[in-house]
């Protein structure tokens, strides 16, 4: 059975996590086949962004699978762990947004692969949580990271310690996601429409807005604002700012062209 289906429609490429009957557990083949099919997908002229789901009702991945952890050693765990981490980083650095679009239980390393895409559409059915504490384990696919910079130090540290699930309305209220979650029936339309919403703005212009978020994450607000001047600068003399600027006066729809990657 293939681990990930993908499927592209217009700008939009869906990469869907196929393991329903291991509630799309995150093995070593699964987070290859994702990183693999992300980065081939943003090298792609014609693809804008990616919607990435999981298989079934249940589960949008229940994290990393068990049975590969069992029994091994801390050589072999640093090898693992340094892969998923360095797997994740490729796809939160991606030159395309990524939308989670998080259908079910997403706990532990499906949690952490939340917290790595650009950002989430929850279901009404979704559940959040980094368990790892409770199996005497820890996060190690950047949830220790991650999470404090997306909800803050002492509320990731709650979450982490007492192995606390967040209900899709609780996580909104964290902020985790910026849109309110919707009915399952409607969770993948609504991440394909705001995916579509995205493609329609300038694709180089969503390029380096995706690129200063990234340096700015961690960097100093001076390194950060020289990164994001001299983005700025490109973009008033790019050829894209013309179009867009000529469409906005002449009052008609933006015609962008696709971006040259790697540029």
């Amino acid at each position: 059975m293939t681990v990930l289906l993908r499927e592209t429609s217009g700008h939009v490429t869906t990469l869907t996590i196929n393991r329903p009957e291991a509630f799309n557990a995150l093995d070593a083949a699964v987070i290859d086949a994702l990183v693999a099919a992300a980065t081939e997908a943003a090298a792609d002229p014609g693809v804008r962004a990616v919607v990435l789901t999981g298989s079934g009702e249940k589960a949008f991945s229940a994290g990393a699978d068990l049975r590969e952890l069992a029994g091994m050693g801390p050589d072999r765990a640093r090898e693992m762990m340094t892969a998923g981490q360095r797997a994740f980083r490729t796809l939160e650095q991606l030159s395309i947004p990524v939308i989670a679009a998080v259908n079910g239980l997403a706990l532990g390393g499906g949690f952490e692969l939340v917290l790595a895409s650009t950002f989430p559409v929850l279901s009404t059915r979704a559940a959040l949580g980094l368990p790892e504490s409770g199996l005497g384990l820890i996060p190690g696919y950047g949830g220790t990271q991650r999470l404090p910079r997306a909800i803050g130090a002492r509320a990731a540290a709650h979450l982490m310690l007492t192995g606390t699930r967040l209900d899709a309305d609780r996580a909104y209220e964290l902020g985790l996601t910026p849109v309110a979650p919707v009915p399952p029936e409607e969770l993948l339309p609504t991440a394909v429409r705001i995916a579509e919403k995205i493609v329609a703005q300038g694709p180089a212009a969503v390029r380096a807005i995706l690129h200063a978020l990234d340096v700015g994450r961690d960097a100093p607000l001076a390194a950060g604002l020289a990164v994001e001047t001299g983005l700025a600068a490109l973009a008033v003399a790019g050829t894209e700012s013309s179009e867009g600027i000529g469409a906005f006066l002449e009052r008609r729809p933006a015609r962008f062209a696709d971006p040259e990657v790697g540029s």
